[in-house]
Formats: C-alpha cells, sequence, structure tokens
C-alpha cells in the first residue's frame, strides 16, 4: 500500500455540526422539529434530496430541491468557518508522508472552495493532487471521480487505500479496485458503512493503524 486518497468533508474536515446547524436552518420555515446528528443519520443518503423529503415527509416539489440546496450552502459556507480538522488528521498526513508515501486528496465539495481552504489549515503539502467538483464537473456519485483521480496520478488502484467517511467512499474504491477504511466521524451511520464489506473505524488513528 503505497497511496491514501483521503475525503474532505466529515473525514479530514470534522464538518458534521455545520452540516446538521445548516439542515435545520434550511427546514425552519417548514415547521419541521430540529434535528441532531444521530437523527441526520438516520435520514441521510445520496442523493441528498431523497433525505430531505425523508426530513419532509413527502415528495420534493417542482424547483425546491434547488432551492433547499442554495440554502444549505448558503448556511454550510458561513457554519464551517467554525469547523476544525478531525482529531488526528495532521498527524496521520504526516506520518504517511514522512514514511515516504503518497496521498491525495478528493472531494465532492466545490474545488475553488476545496483549495483555499486545505491551504488555510496549512496542510495542502501534503497532498499530490487535490480534486473537488469543478464547474465543469458532472455531479452524482464519486465513483467515476475516484476513476479520473487516480487515472490523472497513474496509479494502480491496487496500490491505494481510499479513506472516507460515506458509503460513496466505499463504492468508489471498489468501483476502482482500491481498497477502504471507513470512518464514522461524518454523516453516515456505523451500521451503513459496515453493510460495504470494509473495514470501519471510529479514529482517524486507528485507519492508520490499520494500513
Amino acid at each position: 500500500m503505497t497511496h491514501i486518497v483521503w475525503d474532505w468533508n466529515g473525514t479530514l474536515f470534522h464538518d458534521s455540526d455545520a452540516v446538521v446547524r445548516a439542515t435545520n436552518e434550511i427546514f425552519r420555515p417548514y415547521g419541521v422539529a430540529p434535528i441532531d446528528l444521530d437523527g441526520f443519520r438516520g435520514v441521510y443518503c445520496r442523493p441528498i434530496w431523497v433525505a430531505y423529503e425523508r426530513i419532509i415527509g413527502r415528495a420534493l416539489e417542482e424547483g425546491e430541491w434547488e432551492r433547499l440546496d442554495e440554502g444549505f450552502h448558503l448556511h454550510y459556507h458561513r457554519l464551517m468557518e467554525a469547523c476544525l480538522l478531525a482529531e488526528g488528521a495532521v498527524a496521520s498526513l504526516t506520518a504517511w508522508g514522512e514514511a515516504g508515501r503518497s496521498q491525495s486528496l478528493l472531494s465532492m465539495w466545490a474545488h475553488e472552495r476545496l483549495v483555499p481552504k486545505i491551504a488555510e489549515f496549512g496542510i495542502d503539502h501534503h497532498f499530490t493532487r487535490v480534486d473537488g467538483l469543478r464547474l465543469t464537473s458532472p455531479g452524482g456519485h464519486k465513483a467515476e471521480h475516484m476513476a479520473e483521480h487516480l487515472k490523472a496520478l497513474d496509479l494502480d488502484p491496487r496500490d491505494v487505500m481510499v479513506i472516507g467517511d460515506s458509503v460513496d467512499d466505499g463504492l468508489a474504491a471498489r468501483h476502482v479496485g482500491a481498497r477502504a477504511v471507513l470512518y464514522t466521524g461524518g454523516m453516515t451511520s456505523r451500521a451503513e458503512l459496515e453493510s460495504l464489506g470494509f473495514p470501519v473505524v471510529d479514529s482517524l488513528s486507528d485507519a492508520m493503524d490499520l494500513i
């Protein structure tokens, strides 16, 4: 194992509080009772609009998803400023690099926001490549983006470990033939993560120990 592909939101970046609070903000006008992290994990899925339908108990109307998504990001980008890196993130990045191995970052967050954010935390030098969703990128699942990411790095998937917090991360690893360790620090329940058959850990240091 010579290369790690890290996820960002919910993995290296501990933003679950911002996600939950932003979600509660957009549903406040609906009269929906606020949910906590466990409540969010109980409804969370991809695509996210399905989770929103679970929250309000009905199908979204035409144009409603776009309004909710815009509102969510408006609140999230304000609230995330108080969020920090996950516990053990810097130590894990440093230890892997000092062992002479490479690592990169692949996120489904906007590329133009991702790049300055990792620079703000002073960890950008750890990564041989950083990819977020660009304006021309299709949305959807992470699998195709993972394939493009590894192709750009000219990596054999058999040498790659994916570390992420979501089912999407596990499926993306499986799609390209890489291995994965899934982390419970994000929005996905442990039970959902375990259903994929990959190792599941409660800390980034545990993930590094497994690798």
